[in-house]
């Protein structure tokens, strides 16, 4: 029983995988968001994380085999995030799609490939939480981006009315599993190797 509880808890060199997995993710979403500057980016942000993204995720699911692992890489994407000036919001919503993301993975025991496809349509929602202050604090989130000039701020506006929030996080949803499926081809050896089919 001791054995088994012992094998399932994170050591070094699972932390390493989190931490080494979540700089790559990290460096790639933000050479994404600097595309935010054009309105139509802005909105398929988290779109692109979950097609480009996508990869290195799939890459990082061969490391995974205990529980915790995607949970803690989904935090630490929403505390990033509110680091980096994107409110408070995006850690609530990080831990959510960070538990049902690893829940996914779990029931696949770690091994099965169409969950780790799935895992990775559901992993880059956590970015969506980065869209709820453009919703649900419309006057304030514009305010904040004064500098960015009236002109984007119609067309961000009128890109996004109440409805599109759900469509983001089914577009993004839908990008994660493209991602993955490119993923999956590209990294055939690895998963191969990991044991996962």
């Amino acid at each position: 029983m001791n054995k088994q509880t012992n094998s399932n808890r994170l050591n070094g060199r699972d932390l390493i995988n989190i931490g080494i997995y979540s700089a790559i993710y990290l460096v790639l979403a933000i050479a994404l968001a600097m595309t935010g500057l054009i309105p139509i980016f802005l909105i398929l942000l988290s779109s692109m994380y979950g097609i480009i993204c996508g990869i290195p995720f799939m890459l990082f699911l061969t490391k995974v085999k205990k529980p915790g692992m995607i949970f803690i890489m989904s935090v630490i994407m929403g505390v990033v995030m509110f680091a980096t000036g994107m409110t408070w919001m995006p850690i609530p919503f990080s831990v959510v799609t960070g538990i049902i993301a690893e829940i996914v993975y779990r029931s696949g025991n770690y091994s099965s490939m169409k969950a780790a496809v799935l895992t990775c349509g559901i992993f880059p929602m956590w970015a969506c939480g980065n869209y709820l202050p453009l919703f649900v604090q419309r006057e304030q989130y514009f305010a904040e981006r004064a500098s960015y000039g009236q002109e984007y701020a119609d067309a961000v506006m009128r890109m996004t009315p109440n409805w599109m929030f759900f469509v983001l996080l089914i577009m993004t949803f839908v990008c994660g599993i493209m991602g993955g499926l490119i993923g999956k081809k590209l990294l055939k050896k690895h998963f191969v190797k990991a044991g996962i089919a």
